[in-house]
């Protein structure tokens, strides 16, 4: 039987992204349902609630500075939660990052941002890219996730709303 959350909390604080909530929760529920082919065995994410937030640049590098003592602009950030307390975890993403390397690398804004939130549920799942070989493990799942997310038509649509002028 597959794992699902007790809940998935989406918190857009980016100005201009736009999201479809209901597609970012298939994604995970999707990611959720696969863990074990995603990850080749292992734990899966921890039940409970799992809070995605969306982010400028700016805040989480503020976030980055706070809790990791970085206060340089990072992509993704992903905060162990504590079961116990019905919690699964917290993962923030920087659309604004998203959409630098998506340009850079020429790709679809959409698979880049769905990318940082499929780094953060992995981090979540225990995988671990710090050193070399199991960041060559985070990798390989990724695409596993990436390949799933894209046969299951499950790729959330991302768009900008309109810069104020």
């Amino acid at each position: 039987m597959p794992r699902t959350f007790s809940r998935v909390s989406i918190a857009n604080r980016h100005p201009r992204l736009r999201i479809d909530g209901r597609a970012v929760k298939r994604l995970i529920g999707l990611l959720d349902a696969h863990a074990a082919e995603v990850l080749r065995g292992g734990r899966g994410v921890p039940a409970g609630e799992l809070s995605l937030v969306f982010l400028t640049d700016r805040a989480l590098a503020a976030l980055h500075a706070t809790f990791l003592d970085d206060p340089t602009a990072t992509d993704v950030i992903t905060f162990e939660g504590n079961p116990a307390h019905g919690t699964a975890g917290e993962i923030c993403v920087s659309a604004d990052m998203a959409a630098v390397c998506a340009r850079e690398r020429q790709q679809p804004f959409a698979d880049e941002l769905t990318l940082y939130l499929v780094h953060g549920w992995l981090h979540l799942a225990g995988l671990d890219d710090r050193i070399p070989a199991k960041k060559r493990a985070m990798r390989r799942a990724e695409a596993r996730a990436m390949r799933l997310l894209a046969a299951h038509q499950a790729i959330p649509r991302f768009s900008w709303r309109k810069a104020p002028r």
